[in-house]
């Protein structure tokens, strides 16, 4: 049962078509306070245009950014400067990451779109001892908790909307062009899969319809 009349519905899809904003790129800077300074590697699956990538480079000294669109991975060189420490690769994830190991990995809102155990394997097998997996992720809402959030996700997302766009009208951003998809599994069994392959994973359901996932590599 919708939690909103069908006609506001319609209305909040109009005011957001016209007003966009990124509720991915919302999480950057707090991704970036969960990573230590001074690493030597870090790459971030699913990197769409690059816009995390390029804010790594200010913890790793080394990036590399994947994507399964080689057009998106194309726009995504062509708007990071030439002495940005940053590479890019279209392939797919888990299967084309390779045996290199990084310091950090990243994965915003693109879990989803991947098979969820192997995906995590992947990442954990990666990453170098004592480095950091930040997954900032999607779930299918099924509990009050859930309901409760994305109830009070829907005057906030209209006031960042307002405040994100100094309440004018403005063009898609380029990092909100990729396909999307919605999530099949719920938080609880986000938490109960991921803590399978990530023993001590801290699992966090958060405002946006998003959920964050941090995990240290002993």
């Amino acid at each position: 049962m919708p939690l909103l009349p069908r006609r506001t519905l319609r209305a909040l899809e109009r005011f957001h078509a016209a007003r966009p904003w990124d509720h991915n790129a919302h999480f950057h800077r707090w991704i970036l306070r969960q990573l230590p300074e001074g690493v030597g590697s870090a790459l971030d699956v699913g990197c769409g245009s690059g816009d995390l990538a390029r804010l790594l480079t200010g913890r790793a000294a080394r990036v590399h950014g994947i994507d399964a669109d080689p057009a998106i991975t194309a726009r995504a060189r062509e708007l990071t400067p030439v002495a940005t420490p940053v590479t890019y690769t279209a392939i797919d994830a888990p299967a084309g990451l390779g045996d290199r190991s990084y310091d950090v990995i990243t994965c915003v809102a693109v879990l989803h779109h991947l098979p969820f155990p192997q995906a995590l394997e992947a990442f954990r097998d990666r990453l170098a001892p004592g480095g950091t997996l930040v997954i900032v992720g999607l779930a299918r809402e099924h509990t009050p908790v859930d309901h409760l959030l994305g109830i009070a996700s829907i005057p906030l997302n209209v006031l960042m909307a307002l405040l994100k766009n100094r309440g004018r009208r403005a063009p898609r951003p380029v990092s909100m062009t990729a396909p999307t998809r919605p999530a099949d599994l719920t938080f609880p069994e986000i938490a109960r899969e991921a803590r399978a392959v990530l023993p001590g994973a801290r699992l966090r359901r958060r405002l946006f319809w998003r959920y964050t996932l941090v995990w240290r590599r002993l």
